[in-house]
């Protein structure tokens, strides 16, 4: 671990506390030129590093699941070696830009240690993009390799210039239709091959703290998608972040149900996981079917997945029968959890404690979460800062706002990437003096406790009154059957804008029972009259979202 025997000063340093749980010691640093902000004193040195750890305290501990594939973290380490190996062979080497292709598979966990094990750059792509937005991010972080899964051949830029481009009008995705920097591209399924010819690598390269270990591209609702460079102490303190706030420890089995490319998975579960020697169950594809009687039978201690999921586990006919009693930690983040919701999971899981988390890819996950305990009473809430973090609300000239008061929230600490790869002019928009412009609007109330009432952008402005759509998500969610909720601007000549929502109801006899007249009832019992949604879409079908599983309110804006 990064400073293991530390300084005199810092070992005088007393250890903490958040909200009653303890922490290990923290002091300010200087990072990236222009910061100082307050560090775990001791802390895993590297990515790398968590591998080596949990190899040398739980060598037989289960540390891949998935299916009847069970590898334990010695056999992990060895395969690591060998992919380490392989890429080297082809030339892979520190540095380098290397994207994953690739879903929710084992290999996607040793390629990850694989190319941090070498001092490349892991580039996690998610396997819903489309050619044109793979090329551009190819293009863009200039990747030397990219590995990808066999199933996603058609969507894979050729090995040379193709003609024609895959870009639909106005999609904002760059003509470019080859990426001329590859000097590896190659299916996850030929690795065994490569690896059999090649060295296994057993001695990592030296990372420093402040290098990049990941490039993970920001949704690109609008424009293109931005590189967030991911270094090394960011990791460190967003796992440190999860392991003591959430409770972590040696033996826990964590649920990879969202895809592992995004900083979730990636962060929240595998490398979290790693921190302390659990196991990664790995899930394909998410099915709440199939996950029920998994959760059972794996006995899964930690999920992190959005409040989407939990709605369609609670209508799962099989749960009643499910012996989950081992679960015991309910991470969410995304959207607002309805009190229905936390409710009945408190009925039927009595021991599971629902943790909701806020933070975006640019904090490297975690920025604020739920104390233990806090879910019901401050269901309107985020949680609080996390140790490391700082949260504040600035208004249009950039000063901070008094407790309660609604502005942009501007997040600090060493989980806050430096910027964007090779995009000066995007890291100049999105930071000021290591503080992340988050464009959310919230606020920070004199207890600490977080609030995000909307995007900057989603906001609506109905005759003069600014309209929170997450407010209303919030109260529509509460409605029984209901999985997803968006709310969104319907023109208006009069107003400016109208509230329409788009409700997602996958069960048909619930969906039955659903109009328009009741949601506005319903929502009319709980916000201002002029919240209410004056139209309502809906659909048996999920709302739709980009590659990286975030809502596009463009699309049902265009519907």
């Amino acid at each position: 671990m990064e400073n293991e025997q530390p300084p005199a000063a810092a070992q005088r340093t007393p250890h903490s506390t958040w909200r009653g749980l303890p922490m290990p010691a923290m002091r300010l640093e200087a990072h990236f030129g222009d910061r100082v902000v307050r560090c775990f004193a001791q802390r895993p040195a590297s990515v790398h590093a968590l591998l080596e750890e949990a190899v040398a305290h739980a060598p037989e501990l289960e540390a891949v699941v998935c299916g009847e594939s069970r590898w334990t973290w010695r056999e992990l380490d060895a395969r690591v070696a060998r992919t380490a190996g392989a890429l080297a062979a082809a030339g892979i080497a520190a540095g380098d830009r290397v994207a994953l292709f690739v879903g929710n598979r084992p290999e996607f966990v040793t390629l990850v240690f694989a190319l941090q094990r070498l001092g490349a750059i892991c580039v996690p792509v998610g396997t819903r993009e489309q050619r044109a937005g793979l090329v551009y991010m190819l293009n863009q972080c200039g990747a030397a390799g990219l590995v990808y899964d066999a199933a996603l051949e058609d969507r894979v830029p050729p090995a040379s210039a193709s003609a024609g481009n895959d870009a639909p009008e106005g999609a904002g995705v760059p003509e470019e239709t080859e990426v001329s920097s590859l000097r590896l591209r190659v299916s996850v399924e030929s690795l065994p091959g490569m690896e059999q010819r090649a060295r296994p690598v057993d001695t990592p390269a030296r990372a420093a703290p402040e290098d990049c270990a990941f490039i993970l591209y920001t949704s690109g609702t609008t424009g293109h998608p931005k590189g967030a460079m991911l270094t090394h102490i960011n990791v460190a303190h967003s796992v440190l972040h999860f392991q003591h706030g959430m409770g972590l420890r040696a033996g826990d089995r964590s649920a990879l149900a969202v895809p592992a490319s995004h900083v979730t998975g990636l962060v929240a579960v595998i490398l979290s996981m790693a921190r302390v020697a659990g196991t990664i169950v790995v899930v394909p594809q998410f099915k709440a079917a199939d996950f029920v009687p998994l959760m059972a039978r794996e006995r899964i201690t930690h999920t992190l997945i959005v409040p989407a999921m939990y709605a369609l586990i609670l209508l799962e006919p099989g749960l009643g029968k499910a012996d989950l009693s081992a679960w015991r930690v309910g991470g969410y983040g995304g959207a607002p959890m309805p009190m229905p919701t936390i409710d009945a999971l408190a009925e039927c899981l009595p021991g599971l404690s629902l943790l909701n988390c806020y933070g975006s890819t640019e904090t490297t996950s975690p920025t604020t979460m739920m104390p233990p305990g806090h879910a019901r009473s401050h269901i309107d809430t985020v949680g609080v800062p996390l140790p490391c973090a700082q949260v504040i609300a600035v208004d249009g000239e950039g000063r901070e706002l008094p407790p309660g008061e609604t502005g942009e929230l501007w997040i600090g600490g060493p989980m806050v990437v430096p910027g964007y790869w090779d995009n000066p002019q995007a890291t100049r928009n999105g930071f000021v003096a290591g503080w992340w412009r988050s464009g959310d609007i919230g606020s920070v109330d004199v207890d600490g406790f977080v609030r995000v009432f909307d995007r900057m952008k989603d906001m609506l402005n109905r005759g003069g009154y600014k309209v929170y759509s997450a407010e209303v998500e919030g109260a529509l969610m509460a409605l029984p059957g209901v999985a997803e909720a968006a709310v969104v601007g319907k023109p208006c000549p009069v107003l400016g804008e109208r509230v329409h929502a788009f409700v997602h109801v996958p069960d048909a006899n619930l969906r039955a029972g659903l109009d328009a007249p009741r949601v506005r009832a319903h929502c009319a019992a709980l916000l201002a009259d002029y919240k209410v949604p004056e139209t309502v879409t809906f659909t048996d079908e999920p709302l739709p979202r980009n590659a990286n599983g975030k809502l596009l309110k463009r699309v049902l804006r265009e519907r």
